[in-house]
């Protein structure tokens, strides 16, 4: 094959082949709305975008290496000039991370954040005049929020009372210095640490047209950032090591599991005159720890089960993670120059994936696995693995752990990890004998990410012409 060719081939498969990496960890395989980390990924979330969360990251913090931060992103395909009511967060909703760090799939730290609209109502304008602060009174409408920390024994600890997110970026006109006096404003100090929380430029890269027929059927379409252009609300957490820590020991116990979770009242009663209330109990309504999971691997019909479920009833899936995956089975049927099916145990009946069990389930022995694991859905980090900054580490790799660079994914996972790639190169057996170089054509994000926290790239405006 020319050598064009070859390449366009590597990067079609990127986005199904990631997707078969995860196929591999739960069973069925369904058509869905789009394929990104976790954006629109099932029928209750796509209709409800304040409670689809994106993307999850962790990582040690590069520039405070005794802290690790922690990134949980919501609201996909925000289009800047979405107005003129863009993107609120949802009031009523209990915004979480979760934290495991005894290896048990329960959580034994949860963050959560909970938000209040103000403003005034009696206009449709988001903003009267310029606004320059986050106190502006010509912002006619903001949201503050708390956030709160919870412990084992029932402790609960305000790390943030009444901070206010920074608004969406309406453009320059409305907003001439938002990176300066908007977006840096928002960090506040949570004693010990940082938080932030507003929007940002969506910071994860692909190519999302892997369901048009494997882009387009005759590899016409590849090498484009479908998210290019486009941001998320982000919500940036950044906690000393020994406050997640197991008993604070940073050194025994260095791994700990992070998801994110949204919880929301089981009933809402809409009236005619558009108010709502919320009634009956908390109800856990999405989650979301790798990348690529729910959205392309969970029938359509488990979606939403999927986002309603715990880790430590995870074995559910656990029958379906090491057995006859079946999306490599159909990329080797329209790709069959990329050679067989990879298999750990070919003495077993059928094809066996203990690597992608590791990978995402158990975390990797001598990476990030912590002892007496209960294998579940986590994002497994290793803090005593010291970070690998792009623009200061000779081992930085993109492709985190299996380029050499194990401070990244699935190590965690870094704003600038190109996880696609990584999973694409693993499903086809990188960690088990079968080197390859397989790729979406898409290596980096759009906008560069901040180098220091909360470290996300500054949102696009609404003036911009894009996307």
């Amino acid at each position: 094959m020319p050598q064009t060719g070859r390449r366009m081939r590597h990067r079609t498969l990127a986005t199904a082949a990631a997707a078969s990496l995860v196929a591999g960890i739960f069973a069925g395989l369904a058509p869905t709305a789009s394929l990104a980390s976790s954006h629109r990924e099932a029928p209750l979330t796509s209709a409800e975008p304040q409670i689809d969360n994106t993307d999850v990251y962790a990582f040690v913090s590069p520039d405070k290496k005794k802290t690790v931060t922690l990134i949980s992103n919501w609201i996909p395909f925000e289009s800047p000039a979405g107005g003129p009511n863009f993107y609120p967060w949802a009031e009523n909703v209990n915004y979480d991370i979760n934290i495991d760090n005894d290896g048990d799939a329960k959580p034994d730290i949860t963050y959560r954040w909970t938000f209040t609209n103000h403003g005034n109502e009696n206009t449709f304008l988001y903003n009267n005049g310029q606004v320059t602060s986050l106190k502006d009174p010509n912002l006619t409408f903001y949201q503050t929020y708390d956030l709160k920390e919870y412990r084992g024994g029932g402790r609960v600890k305000t790390l943030v009372n009444n901070g206010i997110a920074v608004p969406s970026n309406v453009g320059k006109g409305s907003m001439p210095s938002y990176n300066s006096k908007l977006f840096d404003a928002g960090v506040y100090s949570t004693g010990d640490g940082q938080d932030w929380v507003g929007q940002a430029d969506d910071p994860f890269f692909l190519d999302l047209r892997v369901f048009d027929l494997l882009y387009g059927g005759n590899l016409s379409e590849v090498g484009d950032d479908t998210l290019a252009g486009f941001n998320v609300n982000s919500m940036a957490l950044q906690v000393p090591k020994k406050d997640l820590a197991l008993s604070g020991e940073t050194k025994q116990h260095p791994v700990i599991g992070v998801w994110s979770t949204a919880e929301r009242r089981s009933m809402v009663v809409t009236k005619n005159n558009g108010n709502q209330d919320f009634q009956g109990s908390l109800v856990q309504v999405s989650r979301l720890g790798n990348p690529l999971v729910n959205e392309v691997v969970i029938p359509r019909g488990r979606k939403d089960a999927f986002n309603g479920s715990k880790p430590k009833n995870d074995s559910q899936w656990l029958k379906y993670v090491a057995n006859d995956p079946e999306l490599p089975e159909v990329m080797h049927a329209v790709y069959p120059s990329l050679g067989p099916v990879p298999d750990s145990n070919k003495k077993k009946k059928g094809i066996q994936r203990d690597d992608l069990v590791q990978v995402f389930l158990t975390g990797v022995p001598g990476l990030n696995q912590p002892a007496h694991v209960t294998p579940s859905e986590e994002l497994r980090l290793n803090m005593e693995i010291p970070p690998c900054p792009q623009s200061s580490c000779n081992k930085y790799s993109r492709l985190g752990v299996i380029g050499g660079d194990h401070a990244g994914f699935p190590n965690g996972r870094r704003l600038t990890d190109d996880v696609l790639d990584a999973s694409l190169q693993v499903v086809y057996g990188e960690l088990i004998g079968n080197p390859n170089d397989l790729g979406d054509g898409v290596d980096h994000n759009d906008v560069p990410f901040l180098k220091t926290f909360p470290y996300v790239g500054y949102p696009h405006a609404g003036s911009d012409s894009n996307p």
